[in-house]
Parts: structure tokens; sequence; C-alpha cells
């Protein structure tokens, strides 16, 4: 009721839409200047107030079947999932409303082969982010304004919107083929209305698209990485590496850097050193390029290294999970590659089970 129309805002677009036969999601900025949520400045107040505001989202206007959140994370925002824990928000999100879908806008950071802290892998266009209409086997959803910005200007009533016939052509329906959403923002006037322009363009795209039944089954994924990465930045150690390649690149929280093994070393490893035993049970291991065939994963307990899980033909990016325990170390032995080893991003992880 905060705003100058001195209505429930939130309530009447949800009415709205249902009424419409169409479903409820929200979106939610974790970036907050007006509260000082911003980097440097967040305390625990903070939290406290996101927790307040989602739990009112998700239990006061019925069932909202997905969430997106942008500023979190993001190279803009530079507001961490430590600096505002993304398991706890999760967790809060799943035990009011267990189906609705959070999403986090940060395809800009994190790679499209996981997902990591999302439930489905989101790319915005305008901002450089593309899926792949060849090789995406993610849930995803990809998105853009059909006017020339998110948010309504006086003059978008008179400007030209986006082309209908590319909007179902070369996005909804090459995306739809790749388990992919395509969510298209028409952003209201002042009046809380569509310009006529956009509707127009709404309906010749209903008129061009009917939905088929020839939609592809999405396959079974991983769980989406909702857990902090204990393993950041911590100290690290590693085989000969390449010079501006060291050991530090593969645990630096930036998937565009690598460690990479010296090409004269026949059997790489890298190591991350905790300062006192941890307890964990997932880690999760990226490449920087795929060349790896084999490798062992072991731990450091009381003096002795022990095997955990060997891994033959991974995936760029893998995911290990098994039942928790407690370590000094962790241990990548790596047997088998076809080009001299990468790795972008280790990372170690105690998940709530």
């Amino acid at each position: 009721m905060n705003n100058p129309l001195k209505k429930d805002v939130v309530k009447e677009y949800a009415e709205s839409f249902r009424a419409n036969g169409l479903k409820v999601m929200l979106y939610y900025s974790i970036l907050d200047t007006h509260h000082k949520l911003r980097p440097g400045y967040i305390e625990k107040k903070h939290i406290e107030m996101i927790k307040a505001q989602l739990t009112e989202l998700l239990t006061q206007y019925g069932e909202i079947s997905a969430l997106i959140i942008d500023g979190w994370d993001a190279p803009w925002s530079r507001i961490s999932y430590d600096d505002v824990p993304f398991e706890e928000i999760y967790t809060l999100v799943k035990t009011l409303q267990p189906n609705c879908l959070l999403m986090d806008l940060n395809a800009a950071k994190y790679p499209k082969e996981a997902l990591y802290y999302t439930d489905i892998k989101s790319y915005e266009q305008g901002a450089g982010q593309k899926i792949s209409k060849e090789t995406n086997k993610l849930p995803a959803l990809s998105c853009l304004p059909i006017n020339g910005s998110w948010f309504w200007k006086t003059t978008f009533a008179t400007d030209p919107v986006k082309n209908s016939n590319e909007l179902v052509n070369n996005n909804l329906i090459p995306f739809n083929q790749v388990f992919c959403n395509f969510i298209l923002n028409v952003a209201p006037n002042r009046d809380g209305l569509i310009d006529d322009n956009a509707l127009k363009a709404l309906k010749e795209m209903g008129d061009l698209w009917k939905k088929g039944g020839n939609v592809p089954k999405l396959g079974p994924v991983d769980a989406p990485i909702i857990s902090s990465n204990i393993a950041k930045h911590q100290p690290t150690n590693s085989s000969w590496s390449n010079d501006m390649d060291i050991m530090d690149f593969a645990n630096d929280d930036n998937f565009s850097t690598s460690w990479v093994s010296n090409k004269e070393v026949k059997n790489p490893w890298f190591e991350i050193s905790f300062d006192k035993d941890k307890a964990f049970n997932m880690i999760t291991i990226a490449q920087g390029e795929a060349s790896i065939k084999k490798y062992r994963v072991e731990y450091f307990e009381n003096g002795i290294w022990k095997p955990l899980q060997t891994v033959t033909n991974p995936e760029k990016i893998k995911t290990l999970r098994f039942d928790r325990i407690w370590a000094g170390k962790v241990r990548i032995s790596i047997d088998e590659f076809s080009s001299p080893p990468t790795l972008a991003e280790v990372g170690v992880y105690n998940e709530r089970r």
C-alpha cells in the first residue's frame, strides 16, 4: 500500500491475471538502495527484511508459480550468496510454497552446464546472454522486452515494438524445443494498462503460434546447487601449472579463469586446504576445457588420504553428492586426459538435507 496509488498493486495484478486464466509469477530485487541493501552495508536487519517481504508475498496472494530474483551475485550488484545467504532464502521459499520455482538471474556469472543457485537457468538476451538452441539440456528461460527497454516510458505508446514474427519464430518456437520458456516483458503504462501497439503485437503472436504437442520432454538433471561454497578463496596447492594459470584460479569464484596443468605433467593433481576439519557432503568440479577422462576425488582425515569417488568420462561440470564427511583437505588426482587439464572452479558444500 506504500505507493502513490494507495492500492495493493500486487493483489490487483494477481487477481486480474487469475481472472484471465494466467498463472501468477513475481519479480523481486535483492538490491535495494533505498534501504541501503547494497555491497558493504548489509546487516542482519536487511536479511530479516527480505525474509519478511518474501513471506508476505508468498502467503498473502495465493499460489505463486515462480519467483524471479534479480541483483543477487550479479557482477553489477556485487551482493554475494554469503552476504545474503541463498540457502536460507531458498529454504524459506520452498517451505512457504514448495512448488514455487525460484529463479535467480545469474547467467552472467555462472556457466550454462549446471544449475548454480537457481531452479531455472536464465538468459537475459539484452545483456548478451544467449542460450544454445542446439545443446541446452537444462530447464531454462530466455527474456526480452517487447519495447526498447524494460520499464515504461512516455514514448512507448508510439514507438515501434519488436516484430511479432521474429519473436515467435526466432525465439518462442526454437527455445521451446530446447526446454526453454520465452519470457516477453510488456511494460504497463502509468494507468496500469498495456499500450495498444503492444496489445496488437501480442495478438499477432497469438495468431502465429499455436501450442503444439511436439515439445520435447526434459530429461533428468542434477538438483540445483544452493549452499555456500566453503572452498572459495581457501589455500590451494597443485602439481606444476602454467606460469599464468596457477592453482588459486580454481577457487577464485570466477569461472572465466582456470588452473591449467603444465603439459609436461603426467599425473596432475589439485588440492584445497581448510584451516580445520570441515563438514561437507557435496563437491562440484567445473573444467575450463573438457579434456579430463578420469579423476579420483580424495579427502584428508586424521593424517590419511581416503578415496571418495572415481569419475570416468565426466561432464564439463560434475556434481558429486555423498553422505556427510569431515576433512581438512580435498584433492583431485587426474589419471587420464586428452590435453592439459584445466579446472575453472572447484566447490565444496555442506548442503542441507
